[in-house]
């Protein structure tokens, strides 16, 4: 993925040439941002099947149409502003607002696994009598929405981390942000797109007289729900991932460096003792170590606005 997000950055960083003063330096900018950035990619691409699967195939295109508007307007008129403002008059604030967007994805993430474990669902499910699908579906965008956008932050603090040590220009960074903020929804949002599709695909080859076609349809018709069952299994992992690091990463630069400390070393140790896997185990080591940090504090916020606070975030959906 990082390789083919840098050759569509590439591309759209051409577009940018009406805004930025050098289209080398936006391409260039964008580039490294956006392969910084490829890792919270595949979660959120991961994460999003999950909020269509189940639902009416006619409504799953129309849905993720939905959503991909939404993630735009995250990225281009509420982060892409805010990440340059307060990259300018107050980038200190951006690790807090990062962290607390952390604590939401944990929360997320550690919600799922407990319902799993036998706490109380909040909120409408597919399992549930649906008295309103429209109303239902909104409340699926707009959960979706909601986590595309602590996603889409991390993704836009990456990319200006790198961006910022590539150029000074206000103009470039916003074009290059812009470029891969673009870029980057038209990815997730196609491969969800086509994922979600392709039970749809299946039946169309199955019902197909050529042998090949068949065979080839009729496997996609056994493997997708399959796969979308996994992806969901997979989206809540990254939310417990994703929130975990980015509070973890948050502590270490607030000075508290024991826990990130303590993910690295056992991170340092695998490597060390794995060999010719070590790249790949070590990060398995780390991305794991947090998603437990992730899940831990998820489970303790859930307890406390749950039971304590009695709270339910979800009951406007209701």
């Amino acid at each position: 993925m990082p390789g083919g997000l840098v050759a569509l950055l590439d591309d759209i960083s051409m577009i940018a040439r009406v805004a930025a003063a050098s289209i080398d330096d936006v391409s260039v900018a964008a580039g490294k941002a956006g392969t910084k950035a490829a890792g919270v990619v595949i979660d959120d691409a991961a994460v999003t099947p999950s909020y269509v699967t189940g639902l009416d195939p006619s409504r799953e295109l129309p849905i993720i149409w939905k959503i991909t508007k939404g993630s735009l307007k995250n990225k281009l008129l509420i982060l892409l502003p805010g990440a340059l403002a307060l990259s300018w008059f107050l980038p200190q604030a951006i690790i807090f607002l990062l962290m607390l967007g952390g604590a939401y994805l944990s929360y997320e993430g550690a919600e799922k696994v407990m319902e799993k474990l036998g706490e109380p669902k909040h909120g409408k499910t597919l399992g549930d009598v649906i008295e309103d699908p429209a109303k239902f579906e909104q409340q699926r965008v707009n959960g979706a929405i909601r986590t595309d956008l602590i996603l889409s932050a991390e993704i836009m603090a990456i990319s200006l981390n790198e961006i910022a040590t590539i150029t000074d220009s206000f103009w470039v960074r916003a074009a290059a942000l812009a470029a891969v903020g673009i870029a980057i929804t038209v990815i997730v949002y196609g491969a969800v797109a086509l994922i979600v599709k392709m039970d749809d695909v299946g039946l169309h080859l199955a019902e197909r007289e050529n042998g090949f076609a068949k065979k080839f349809g009729a496997f996609l018709l056994h493997l997708m729900p399959r796969l979308l069952v996994a992806l969901s299994f997979i989206g809540t992992i990254a939310m417990l991932w994703v929130g975990g690091g980015i509070i973890l990463h948050g502590l270490e630069e607030l000075g508290l460096h024991a826990p990130a400390e303590l993910a690295h070393g056992l991170q340092h140790a695998v490597e060390e003792a794995t060999g010719a896997l070590s790249g790949i185990l070590g990060w398995l080591t780390y991305a794991g170590l947090s998603a437990i940090f992730g899940l831990v504090l998820g489970a303790i916020i859930v307890f406390v606005l749950h039971h304590v606070f009695k709270f339910d975030p979800h009951a406007e959906a209701h």
